[in-house]
């Protein structure tokens, strides 16, 4: 049997990793400034996170939903003292996609309304509704099609108030797009969207999969612009590369018996690696800390000449060029040894390490992207 081919891969094998260094087979090491498309968000191997894990592996590695698990109600807690969000009940899943299936789902259950307004250039995952919520027709087949999804430009509110009072059952919105390529919405526009919302009986889905989790310098993107959503989907940098997600349900939706369910979700060792993560983010301030080298990033990119402008926040950020960064990302693996990242906008490299790097680590990441450019 082989593989079915659908990446597209680079010619690196990771082997170990500690910290922001990747090492491959062949012994050589790499800088890893994309953390496996922000996965990573305490560093590969942190030594607590390896220990937390271990620890529960000596004990029980999984066991369905239809037992107690004190982990999941210990880690409901923590998530929501750190995060800010007490007000939210936990449901446990796998992945993005499936969180921000869930979380449509329960805007359908509770609107009796099954209509998606969603954005031009948004990225919600590849299952049936999430990929139908996503601005790329190359990856929905006919059966996502099915799903009624309407797409407006971010910040255009004159054409969000066309289309809320139409039947609308949620929003579904990224406070930074990731895969689109690190673009916003406004202040202004994020408030008005909200505020309609509740005029029109929709629930705004605030999509927290990659920008949250501390890495936009808050611990959700969406805390950026003082409004509360019903929803938010969470996962990528919640497990440091255990395969977690979540969505976050406000204490105003009711939940029932077989609303959602899910095997693995929210098993043992998931639990375990959030917790873990959540620990460390607190521990050693690492939200602060993606703030500050968002500013410092921000500062050492002036100093070069071919960035027109750097989006995002944190350390969830982007260098925007005039030209396409393909051959620009290859020279920096290959030449470099330092991982970046694409985006939808082919002039967009993105930049998403893990959240307690150092400004030494982004000097070094400027240094290779100058010699590259040079």
């Amino acid at each position: 049997m082989k593989l079915f081919d659908v990446y597209p891969l680079y010619n690196v094998t990771p082997v170990s990793a500690k910290g922001i260094v990747v090492t491959d087979d062949k012994g050589q090491d790499y800088l890893d400034f994309y953390g496996g498309h922000a996965v990573i968000s305490i560093g590969h191997t942190h030594p607590h996170y390896v220990e937390r894990l271990k620890n529960q592996l000596d004990k029980i590695g999984f066991y369905s939903n239809a037992v107690q698990n004190p982990l999941q109600v210990e880690l409901a807690e923590k998530l929501g003292v750190v995060s800010g969000c007490e007000d939210y009940n936990l449901f446990l899943c796998n992945s993005g996609a499936e969180a921000n299936e869930n979380a449509l789902k329960m805007a359908s259950f509770v609107t009796k309304k099954s209509k998606v307004i969603a954005f031009n250039n948004g990225f919600h995952g590849r299952t049936s509704a999430a990929v139908a919520a996503t601005d790329n027709p190359s990856i929905n087949a006919e059966l996502n099609q099915q799903h009624e999804v309407v797409f407006i430009d971010l910040n255009d509110i004159k054409a969000f108030e066309r289309e809320i009072s139409k039947n609308v059952c949620a929003v579904i919105v990224e406070a930074i797009q990731g895969v689109g390529g690190l673009d916003e919405p406004t202040t202004d526009f994020l408030q008005k969207v909200a505020a309609l919302c509740k005029e029109n009986d929709a629930l705004l889905i605030a999509d927290e999969v990659q920008c949250g989790f501390g890495r936009s310098g808050k611990f959700f993107g969406f805390q950026h612009h003082n409004i509360q959503p019903d929803i938010i989907s969470i996962a990528k940098g919640m497990g440091n590369g255990f395969p977690v997600g979540g969505v976050l349900i406000h204490e105003s939706i009711k939940a029932k018996y077989g609303m959602l369910g899910t095997t693995f979700g929210g098993n043992h060792l998931a639990c375990v690696a959030t917790l873990a993560v959540l620990e460390v983010i607190e521990n050693e301030n690492l939200i602060t800390n993606a703030q500050e080298l968002g500013v410092y990033f921000n500062e050492k990119a002036k100093e070069i000449p071919q960035v027109k402008r750097v989006k995002g926040r944190g350390l969830m950020l982007g260098l925007e060029f005039d030209f396409q960064v393909a051959d620009l990302r290859k020279k920096l693996i290959h030449e470099q040894h330092l991982f970046t990242g694409g985006a939808k906008d082919k002039t967009v490299l993105r930049i998403l390490p893990a959240l307690n790097i150092t400004k030494q680590d982004l000097d070094m990441f400027f240094t290779a992207l100058k010699t590259v450019l040079s």
